[in-house]
């Protein structure tokens, strides 16, 4: 008589949640809408792969049942098969229609009595519960309490983070609770976090910049696993793909085509930094000699009827082209469907070409996967995802993205080395398969979530207590130079403190700096990135975790801007000289200033009689900026204090020149560091609310928070 397997050696039942959008398992509209994208693909990919393993017994995803004649009947059926042990089942919720997710949450308990009647009446509890998003958390942890049985999660997105580019966008803090409810999201993913025995992310970063934000923030309960690639799709090289038409499009725009191709490939978004790569491209004759640069950067049609956003990235992608000559070396296609980003992979790598990502900050980096199954070598950016990748998979190399020598000097190394290439092409498309494809995943994922089944692995519970509000009420903002760096022991013990209090407080910079040498003094200075960066005096605002713009605030600072008239006013100016062109900005006239020989009141008289309303500063005894009249750090801050709902009697405020006399004045709590430049802040010395410190650099901001005890009554649990 053989012996039966332990009752915890039995295959797994698996249930899967993900409650809104539009699921099925063929012909997945994704983009169709907000609610139908990159998670609908997931789980389905999921479920059915689960559902191939010989110890997986069944897997069934449940989602919302959809009646509704504006989509297709599929969404009504109660039972889709995926697979012999793999299945979809709709669940009543509500209202029948087609709804958006944010219109769900009253419908949420409604789903979960009827999914747990379902699974009751199936005969066997299943032995884990795996939710998707918010709303399938607080499903989920309901489940997870009636039936006994463990919970793990998968957040996709957060409400936290969402709720900073919603503002980003120019959507009100009133609008976002009426519209997204992003409230009761950020209580659902707080309930969620609680209860679950395990959280999935896509990367370590996830969990440190995103989750890390949460009260019930407990990292040692969460754990890496990548998406999987789909190999089906992304394979090598066949050497048939020059006959493509994808290859005689790109054949218009080179001279010699038969080059080596250095592949670009994202959306026109500031943040993918496409313009430093065609720069470093057109700053290196060697590269340009090696190989031709091909751009992919969406599709469009007319650029001037595209967002305002888009279509600078473009007209700067042209006008970069056009500074450096490069025509004949650099294609830009218009247009290509989803389904020949494969063919752009395989092309570059027939050509044995190399894939760059050169973004600012890149999350994960799926196309790095996509491009590496497709026997491309890897250069991107050591900001993210990326690192993770390209060490698994030995397969390219890091660069700095604001470093275009250094960027141009990787690229050919990769590309000049043809053994060295043949090694890392080989190592991505095993290293995809080892680490990133679907089998993979599902290895992985079954190794995290057997030991709870099992029960092998203990379950610390939390003890820590939620913060009396939502969101941060409280925030402190400095400046830069002279300021914040400059010691750097006094430096560690503020961002240490910075990070104890990261749950409550509201860290930003304000500098005159760009946003690019921003990030460079940033990383310099091993600075990590605030929750606010404003850059350019003020012209720019940038949110974490990802650089996310304020291009509602650009619009707002474009008001009666003039700056072709400003310039030609102080052409003649005795004293003064243009900065270099790297310093200016669309919305910052810098000049190198002599105030022995030009008088600021002066200029700022001739600017108003001649109506340009402007805001002229002077900072660090010699340069003086021409800011939009709505622009400057001042400003900013009180724009970020209005949207984020922070008040500026709760905010702690430390500078140390002329630039930061908007900033310091009013009612914030001011803190002036001890500094060469005090002669330009002098008038602030009368002023109650405004604290000179003894000490310089951080130290001194350490001093204004004791002064001001800024963070007397914040509890214990607010530094665990």
């Amino acid at each position: 008589m053989s012996k039966r397997l332990p009752e915890s050696r039995k295959p797994l039942y698996i249930v899967l949640i993900s409650v809104h959008g539009l699921i099925r398992g063929h012909d997945l509209e994704l983009g169709r809408d907000a609610d139908t994208g990159g998670q609908t693909k997931y789980v389905v990919e999921l479920a059915r792969a689960l559902g191939e393993r010989a110890d997986v017994e069944k897997v069934i995803l449940l989602t919302r049942r959809v009646i509704d004649s504006q989509v297709s009947e599929d969404y009504a059926e109660l039972n889709e098969p995926l697979s012999e042990k793999a299945c979809i089942v709709r669940i009543e919720c509500g209202e029948q229609k087609y709804l958006r997710k944010e219109m769900l949450w009253d419908s949420l308990e409604n789903f979960s009595d009827n999914a747990l009647a379902y699974l009751k009446n199936e005969g066997r509890i299943p032995d884990i519960i795996h939710s998707h998003y918010a709303d399938a958390g607080y499903v989920g942890s309901r489940l997870s309490h009636q039936l006994g049985i463990p919970l793990v999660h998968t957040g996709h997105s957060l409400g936290r983070n969402k709720r900073n580019q919603l503002l980003a966008s120019g959507i009100k803090r009133g609008e976002i609770e009426t519209t997204y409810h992003i409230s009761r999201r950020i209580e659902a993913e707080e309930t969620t976090l609680g209860v679950a025995e395990r959280v999935i992310t896509s990367t370590q970063q996830e969990i440190e910049e995103q989750y890390g934000l949460y009260d019930f923030y407990q990292p040692e309960r969460m754990r890496v696993i990548p998406p999987g690639t789909d190999l089906e799709q992304f394979f090598p090289a066949q050497g048939n793909e020059n006959n493509s038409p994808l290859a005689l499009e790109l054949k218009r725009f080179l001279t010699q085509p038969n080059k080596p191709i250095i592949l670009a490939l994202s959306r026109p978004d500031p943040k993918k930094n496409i313009v430093a790569l065609i720069e470093a491209y057109g700053e290196s004759p060697q590269l340009q000699q090696a190989a031709n640069l091909v751009i992919v950067a969406g599709n469009r049609d007319d650029i001037q009827d595209m967002e305002n956003v888009t279509k600078t990235v473009l007209n700067d992608i042209l006008l970069a082209i056009d500074k450096y000559d490069l025509y004949g070396k650099v294609a830009y296609p218009k247009h290509h469907k989803s389904e020949e980003v494969a063919i752009f992979f395989r092309l570059a790598a027939d050509s044995r070409g190399v894939f760059i990502n050169p973004a600012l900050i890149e999350p994960f980096g799926l196309t790095l996967l996509e491009a590496a199954a497709c026997g491309l070598p890897l250069v991107a950016t050591e900001n993210g995802g990326p690192i993770d990748i390209i060490k698994n998979c030995q397969n390219g190399h890091l660069i700095n993205p604001l470093d275009k020598a250094g960027m141009a000097e990787t690229l050919l190394q990769t590309l000049s080395d043809r053994k060295e290439w043949r090694r890392l092409s080989r190592n991505g498309i095993q290293g995809v398969r080892q680490h990133y494809s679907w089998q993979a995943h599902v290895e992985k994922y079954l190794s995290v979530i057997r030991p709870l089944v099992d029960k092998t692995e203990p379950i610390n519970r939390m003890t820590n207590s939620r913060r009396p509000g939502m969101f941060r009420e409280r925030a402190i903002f400095t400046s830069l130079d002279l300021n914040l760096i400059g010691n750097q022991e006094s430096l560690s013990r503020f961002l240490e403190t910075m990070h104890a209090y990261r749950k409550t407080i509201i860290f930003g910079i304000a500098t005159g700096r760009r946003l690019d040498d921003a990030l460079a003094t940033l990383r310099q200075y091993r600075i990590p990135q605030p929750d606010v960066l404003i850059s350019g005096l003020g012209t720019e605002i940038h949110y974490a975790p990802n650089l996310t713009e304020d291009a509602v605030w650009k619009c707002h600072i474009n008001y009666q801007w003039n700056p072709l008239a400003v310039r030609k006013l102080l052409k003649e100016i005795p004293g003064l000289a243009m900065q270099p062109k790297t310093y200016q900005g669309a919305f910052k006239i810098s000049y190198f200033i002599d105030p022995k020989v030009a008088d600021i009141q002066e200029i700022r008289q001739i600017l108003l009689r001649n109506e340009q309303a402007v805001n002229v500063v002077f900072s660090f005894g010699q340069f003086l900026d021409i800011l939009p009249v709505r622009a400057s750090k001042g400003l900013a801050l009180r724009w970020c204090a209005e949207q984020f709902g922070f008040p500026l009697e709760n905010t702690l405020v430390a500078g140390v020149t002329g630039a930061d006399t908007d900033m310091l004045r009013g009612n914030t709590l001011g803190a002036v560091v001890d500094n060469r430049h005090l002669a330009e802040l002098s008038e602030l010395t009368n002023i109650d609310n405004i604290y000179f410190a003894n000490q310089p650099h951080a130290a001194g901001i350490l001093e204004a928070m004791d002064h001001y005890k800024f963070f007397a009554g914040e509890s214990e649990r607010t530094v665990a």
